[in-house]
C-alpha cells in the first residue's frame, strides 16, 4: 500500500508512513540529539520495535483530514527526512479551545538546509486552508535552531508557558 500524500512543496512530499520508514524513523528517534527536545521527559528511543509501534499509532491519527504526524520525505533522494505535525494542543486550563501545534523533528543529516522551515510551513498551509484560525508552536527555550525555525515562518512570539505540557516552553503563534 502507498502512503497518502498529504501535501507537497518545492523540495518535499509530506505523506503517511510506510512500514519500510521503521528503519529511518528509529534512526532519528534513537539520537539524543533529535529526541533531547521532545517530550515533558525526553528519551531516546529504545529499539526498532519501538519504531514499528510509533509508525502504527502516528498512522492510526493521521485519519484525520487535518491533524497528522507525517513523514517528510526529500523528493530528490526519496529519503525521509523527518516529521512534520500538526496536532491539537493538550486542552490545558480552558477545555474544547481546539489550539493547534505545528512541530517537527529532523535527522541530523538534514538539519541546515531549511527542511524544516518548508515542511513546517507546508503544515500551516494545509492547516489554514482546512479552516484553523491560528497554530502555536511550543520550542524548548535552549533549542536555538527550532526557535530560528519559529522566526523564519513569520510566528509571533507568545513567551514562557508550561500550559500545555507539564515542561515550560517558548510559545509562538501565527
Amino acid at each position: 500500500m502507498d502512503a497518502k500524500v498529504v501535501f507537497e512543496t518545492e523540495r518535499l512530499v509530506v505523506r503517511d508512513w510506510a512500514d519500510a520508514d521503521g528503519d529511518r524513523v528509529f534512526d532519528i528517534y534513537r539520537r539524543w540529539e533529535v529526541s533531547r527536545w521532545l517530550g515533558a521527559t525526553p528519551r531516546a528511543m529504545p529499539d526498532r520495535d519501538a519504531a514499528t509501534r510509533v509508525i502504527e499509532r502516528w498512522n492510526a491519527r493521521n485519519a484525520d483530514p487535518v491533524h497528522g504526524v507525517w513523514a517528510v520525505e526529500e523528493k530528490a533522494t526519496g529519503v525521509v527526512a523527518g516529521t512534520v505535525l500538526l496536532v491539537p494542543l493538550p486542552a490545558g486550563p480552558e477545555p474544547g479551545r481546539g489550539e493547534v501545534e505545528v512541530g517537527w523533528h529532523f535527522h541530523p543529516d538534514a538539519w541546515g538546509r531549511g527542511l524544516a522551515t518548508e515542511a513546517a510551513s507546508g503544515a500551516i498551509g494545509h492547516g489554514f486552508k482546512a479552516g484553523l484560525p491560528e497554530i502555536y508552536a511550543v520550542v524548548r527555550p535552549d533549542n536555538q535552531a527550532s526557535l530560528a525555525v519559529c522566526r523564519r515562518l513569520g510566528m509571533r512570539r507568545l513567551g514562557l508557558t508550561k500550559r500545555w505540557y507539564d515542561a515550560e516552553l517558548e510559545s509562538f503563534v501565527i
